[in-house]
């Protein structure tokens, strides 16, 4: 079987072609501009050494946002190690969280509003995306990390797991917690009051 040639690539375009793009990724999920751009130097210099081994099937910036990916999470885990390892009430797990958000019939006790706008017409408004990114920052990091790497990323469980150095229990309590803080942030600071129903 024949070797396959790598793919025509061209390094030198590389900040003026996917720079921004892969700046705006990485910030949405780290929530910090020097770590940011940290990463995106440290993707430029990874696809600089394995361009022989791209082979072309998909663009250049997939190609290169794949690295990012990678770069983003060894960052994470190097933060995991240096800050405490949960982000609030140690004394709070699942049961605390079930008795104050849900009665004993198992409903909410204060219901989610009703957003009474369609997500898919408003998904593409700029200030939505500011507005989220905003309630992000706003998160303890652990969770906000936890949150980007499920959500923005579709990492598995096991994966996050890993990176988090938590368990699958810790990981499931810090995705409800953010996921909460998240639509409180965003029902307070995006949705006016024609757009929020009662509840």
């Amino acid at each position: 079987m024949a070797q396959q040639k790598p793919a025509q690539t061209n390094p030198s375009h590389w900040v003026d072609e996917h720079g921004d793009a892969l700046y705006r990724y990485a910030l949405m999920r780290l929530r910090d501009p020097d770590s940011a751009e940290e990463v995106v130097q440290e993707t430029f210099l990874a696809g600089l050494k394995a361009r022989e081994r791209f082979s072309g099937r998909s663009s250049e910036r997939t190609w290169l946002v794949g690295i990012l990916k990678h770069k983003i999470v060894d960052l994470i885990r190097r933060r995991t190690r240096e800050r405490p390892s949960y982000d609030g009430d140690a004394s709070e797990t699942l049961d605390t969280l079930e008795r104050d958000l849900f009665d004993k019939s198992g409903h909410w006790k204060v219901g989610p509003a009703n957003w009474l706008v369609d997500p898919d017409a408003v998904s593409e408004r700029s200030e939505l995306r500011g507005v989220f990114s905003a309630c992000l920052d706003a998160l303890p990091p652990r969770l906000a990390d936890a949150f980007s790497l499920r959500e923005l990323d579709s990492q598995s469980s096991a994966e996050i797991c890993k990176a988090l150095d938590i368990t699958e229990t810790n990981l499931w309590v810090m995705l409800h917690r953010a996921r909460l803080k998240l639509r409180g942030c965003l029902e307070s600071n995006w949705l006016d009051d024609d757009e929020r129903g009662a509840g």
